[in-house]
């Protein structure tokens, strides 16, 4: 997959051909994957977490099983998110997400090009992350025909993405920052701040003991 022109010229952020047969036949492998997380139904740590790296391509071997479930669930605190289905991924391959992280339900992602989730994140219900763009002239964007392009996303340790947030491509949200419920984020957040509209802007600073530069909690 990775060695197919089209798949290095979309995780570049260089225009492709979406259509491309390696980039469909990845696309189909990640919508059985995310249909197969999603209709699971009730079961183990184990099995969610097993189901989860089929979706994103991780391929490290699952820890021998315990025999008590308790014990054999707390195995995964330390190396897997906490996922609630329903998920929808583009690809998977290009989606990384740290551990002690938790995804809400109906996240949706659009991994044209890389995109990171850090450590202890939390999303609310139907956050949208789009990684996606297309050209904004019509004479060569020209519909299904046409290119397709897209840029990362970034979003570091320890961030609140409120409920129905969405991310834009090329964004970075800082560390300790949190998104308020149903922003659209068009420009990169700086860390320990709170964003919140449609554009999101900066409400303001959270004065918190993590934040290095911040004199007066330290």
């Amino acid at each position: 997959m990775a060695a197919s022109k089209e798949w290095q010229k979309m995780v570049n952020g260089e225009l492709y051909w979406a259509w491309d047969a390696d980039l469909q036949a990845n696309r189909d492998r990640c919508k059985e994957a995310c249909d197969n997380f999603n209709q699971a139904g009730k079961v183990s740590r184990r099995r969610r977490v097993e189901l989860w790296r089929e979706i994103i391509g991780d391929t490290r071997p699952l820890p021998p099983v315990h025999p008590d479930p308790k014990t054999d669930e707390e195995q995964f605190k330390d190396t897997d998110p906490v996922v609630d289905p329903p998920i929808s991924v583009d690809h998977g391959l290009n989606f990384k997400v740290g551990k002690g992280s938790f995804l809400n339900f109906n996240t949706l992602v659009l991994d044209t090009c890389l995109i990171t989730i850090g450590e202890r994140v939390l999303f609310g219900p139907n956050v949208c992350l789009y990684g996606a763009t297309h050209p904004l002239d019509p004479a060569v964007r020209r519909g299904l025909e046409g290119p397709e392009a897209g840029k990362e996303i970034h979003i570091e340790d320890d961030v609140w993405i409120g409920g129905s947030a969405i991310i834009l491509a090329g964004v970075r949200v800082g560390k300790g920052s949190t998104v308020g419920a149903g922003s659209v984020v068009t420009k990169d957040v700086p860390p320990f701040h709170f964003v919140a509209g449609n554009p999101a802007r900066v409400i303001r600073r959270i004065e918190t003991t993590m934040d290095p530069d911040n004199k007066e909690t330290t």
